[in-house]
């Protein structure tokens, strides 16, 4: 498969309505005036493995047995990674607010692991998930994303690969720009209000 441009990846999410202009309230609880809303563009399984093959494509110099995934952002990405990838898919969930493997889910020691994401925003999940499975003996060798959100300023520790780098402005709550401030703001992730 040939590579996908990043205006290919973004024109994925727009035909998925999932490229969304608003006022957002991210898992951070800062602020953005776009947001990426991936459980739609993954919601159509061939939009998916489209995805994932093109990201699988990317990876392919990196020897991993086994794609870890945040939850619930980075399940389905994950697990079409993994198959792609041809390896295990795990993820981390959080339980009283830590990343954990649960599930039955172990991973060896010395695993080469890479951690799936849809979105990096900041980076923060992805370093959790990142540290649980380095806590379990595994050798992170990388993220994979979609989108990244950051503009390539992530500062994840390890290489960051994605299908598209997309730099979005992010505000704390008490510095947002008028035109922003004047629209009521969602949450439409994962973590409801």
């Amino acid at each position: 498969m040939p590579a996908m441009t990043q205006e290919a990846v973004l024109d994925e999410f727009r035909a998925a309505g999932a490229l969304l202009e608003g006022h957002f309230i991210l898992s951070s609880g800062k602020r953005s005036p776009r947001y990426l809303q991936c459980a739609r563009v993954m919601m159509d399984p061939r939009r998916g493995e489209r995805l994932a093959t093109a990201l699988a494509e990317t990876c392919r110099g990196l020897a991993v047995d086994a794609v870890v995934a945040p939850a619930m952002g980075g399940l389905v990405v994950g697990h079409e990674l993994a198959r792609a990838l041809g390896v295990l898919s795990l993820f981390v969930e959080r339980i009283e607010g830590r990343f954990a493997l649960r599930r039955g889910f172990s991973i060896g020691k010395g695993w080469r692991v890479l951690i799936a994401e849809d979105v990096v925003t900041t980076g923060l999940s992805t370093r959790e998930a990142a540290a649980c499975c380095a806590a379990e003996g595994a050798e992170v060798v990388g993220v994979a994303c979609l989108v990244d959100r950051t503009g390539g300023k992530a500062g994840l520790g390890f290489p960051l690969i994605a299908l598209a780098a997309v730099d979005v402005p992010v505000y704390e709550p008490d510095g947002l720009p008028p035109d922003l401030a004047a629209i009521p703001a969602v949450k439409p992730g994962s973590r409801g209000l």
